[in-house]
């Protein structure tokens, strides 16, 4: 029987565990699986750098959040996920994450280009299974949450860029302007004006950051 290799990066042992005696215990039709685990993003790099060509995995399994930006070097699951696909593009990439907004799931795709997306309060042994079975043979597989994300930004005709979504991102999580400039290639006065800008765009006029994100969030942005 065919063994189907498996590699899950994920910082909560646990989850992986469970990942693991579910998708190795599970009776699939044609194959069986064989999973290894990784817990940082260092490590999950590492077997992902050696483990490239013959020996690459059929699928890997990423979270987004696995540990903190040290000294400015990107550590995200996004970041693993890009280097992934260079190093190893015949594997079958999909993000497990407990994010189910829009601006994280759409970058994701933009970045990435992933073959599926599970949102972690709905995976269960079922839906594990069916995601391994539909990467493999009819990419991609999403989650509910992820659908409704994905659909809601495509269902829009407003064009942002880059900075203009990272500003409803990072408005969203409580970041302030003046901090903003610490993740956005912008000056202080460029985000001040691209937020009026925004505000005009979603039609909420000289009304409070809050009313652009509420607005931002029913268009799908956030």
């Amino acid at each position: 029987m065919k063994t189907i290799r498996i590699l899950a990066v994920d910082d909560h042992i646990m989850t992986m565990l469970g990942y693991k005696y579910i998708l190795e215990e599970a009776d699939f039709d044609n194959f069986k699986v064989e999973m290894e685990t990784a817990n940082t993003f260092e490590k999950g790099k590492a077997i992902i750098e050696i483990s490239k060509g013959e020996l690459a995995f059929d699928i890997i399994l990423l979270d987004i959040q696995l540990s903190p930006m040290q000294k400015g070097i990107a550590s995200s699951g996004e970041d693993l996920g890009v280097i992934a696909r260079r190093v190893s593009p015949k594997s079958k990439i999909v993000f497990l994450s407990s994010f189910s907004d829009n601006y994280r799931i759409n970058s994701i795709l933009r970045t990435v280009n992933p073959e599926g997306y599970m949102v972690k309060t709905e995976i269960n042994e079922d839906a594990l299974k069916e995601m391994v079975e539909t990467v493999l043979t009819e990419p991609p597989y999403y989650t509910k949450k992820a659908l409704i994300a994905i659909r809601n930004k495509m269902s829009s005709d407003i064009y942002l860029d880059d900075n203009d979504k990272k500003i409803l991102y990072y408005l969203s999580v409580g970041t302030k302007t003046k901090d903003m400039v610490e993740h956005i290639s912008l000056s202080l006065p460029g985000i001040e004006n691209r937020k009026r800008q925004l505000k005009e765009i979603f039609n909420v006029g000289k009304e409070n950051d809050y009313a652009l994100i509420t607005a931002a969030k029913e268009k799908g942005f956030i």
